[in-house]
């Protein structure tokens, strides 16, 4: 694949260098104190402003040439997952239960790449704003930066971000107009019935027999409540109870996750289950409490920043490599409040299909593939250069 550009060997074992030390030292949601003091030192040494405390352990990087009032706002993540390394490579964690197995140590990287080639190799007419976001794991960071005044203090006109893609081609990307990730909500259902005897069920209200009905009747919500062109998946992953062998019980926790990818759908989803859960419960003469949690919105790109992002993306690794109408991914991401709030576009970029480089988020064998470090870079430098090229 050929790059749009080649920056300096220093650069591009600057970004590995980087990449591999901060994979070595993972950090879990607000605990990034490591990574982000990192991140400023070196973008200090660029000669790029920078903010931090944003949003807990969240900082920023600003860096204003020429006198245009335009600003673009490039996000990437710090944070790391509770899971524990199976790689043996020398950069592998150094903290037990603790490793990027998500590629979060990637996306750090390649921003401050493109970083120190903006400050002091590019022209442009406008200012960055590189966005490092704590917590993106469990959905708090991105909306910990909002709430914390990050859009007040730097009113960028659009935000964009790159997530590596395992099964995907080394080095192509996606990105589609609309909802390309889901929501994700967790939700919490308990029934109290009314335990007894195993060898008397008729004595008691089985939660057992009532929460079985639930997780069956669930499967109907999706293939016969939604419109067929809607994506949803509803997932059940618990099921508690406060039985033992010879006891009916008296309480039965089913624990699960849905998916959806407009806030429609997630209302949808909400309201039918709860439904549902009263109905079956009221049957059989049984209470219950419903916790529904949003825990991340669906992840909407713009249209005109979807086409942008597209049309730089075809600029660095031509058209052939860039599939500009990608189907929508069931995962979330919680660059998706960020969308709520600006316009963008969120772009997933090939970790290749074999070897290291195809292996699963979230595997304790995954690592992220050095080899699209400078893919992702050149894609910000031309997205600025495009972007923020002095002319209306």
């Amino acid at each position: 694949m050929n790059r749009l550009t080649s920056y300096s060997t220093q650069t591009e074992t600057g970004m590995r260098q980087w990449r591999h030390d901060i994979h070595r030292h993972p950090e879990l949601a607000f605990e990034e104190h490591r990574t982000a003091n990192k991140v400023a030192d070196l973008l200090r040494e660029f000669g790029i402003e920078v903010h931090t405390g944003i949003g807990n352990t969240g900082l920023v990087g600003v860096l204003r040439k020429g006198n245009s009032d335009r600003m673009i706002g490039l996000r990437a993540d710090m944070d790391a997952l509770k899971i524990q390394e199976q790689n043996t490579f020398e950069h592998r964690s150094v903290h037990e239960g603790k490793m990027h197995a998500c590629g979060h140590d990637g996306h750090t990287a390649m921003l401050l790449g493109a970083a120190k080639v903006l400050a002091s190799e590019v022209d442009f007419d406008g200012t960055v704003v590189f966005i490092f976001q704590p917590a993106e794991e469990h959905g708090e960071g991105a909306r910990s930066m909002i709430s914390d005044g990050l859009f007040e203090k730097f009113p960028v006109s659009s935000v964009y971000a790159i997530h590596n893609f395992p099964s995907l081609e080394t080095g192509k990307f996606a990105v589609r107009a609309g909802s390309i990730m889901a929501a994700e909500d967790n939700f919490e259902i308990t029934i109290s019935g009314t335990g007894c005897h195993a060898a008397m069920p008729h004595l008691g209200k089985d939660p057992i027999v009532i929460g079985s009905e639930i997780v069956t009747a669930m499967q109907s919500l999706v293939s016969r409540t939604l419109n067929p062109m809607d994506n949803a998946v509803v997932s059940f992953t618990e099921f508690i109870t406060n039985g033992t062998i010879n006891v009916v019980p008296s309480q039965v926790i089913l624990k699960g996750d849905t998916r959806s990818l407009t806030v429609e759908v997630q209302q949808h989803i909400e309201t039918i289950m709860e439904r549902i859960v009263s109905g079956i419960c009221a049957a059989h003469g049984a209470s219950y409490e419903f916790r529904y949690v949003r825990n991340f919105v669906p992840t909407v790109n713009t249209q005109n920043e979807a086409n942008i992002a597209s049309r730089v993306a075809e600029k660095v690794v031509g058209a052939e490599n860039v599939v500009s109408d990608s189907r929508p991914v069931m995962t979330s991401e919680d660059f998706g409040y960020m969308l709520q709030a600006k316009p963008g576009a969120y772009l997933l970029l090939g970790n290749g299909v074999e070897g290291v480089g195809g292996c699963s988020l979230h595997n304790p064998a995954y690592d992220f593939n050095d080899e699209i470090l400078g893919i992702g870079a050149d894609f910000w430098v031309s997205l600025v250069s495009s972007e923020l090229d002095g002319t209306d």
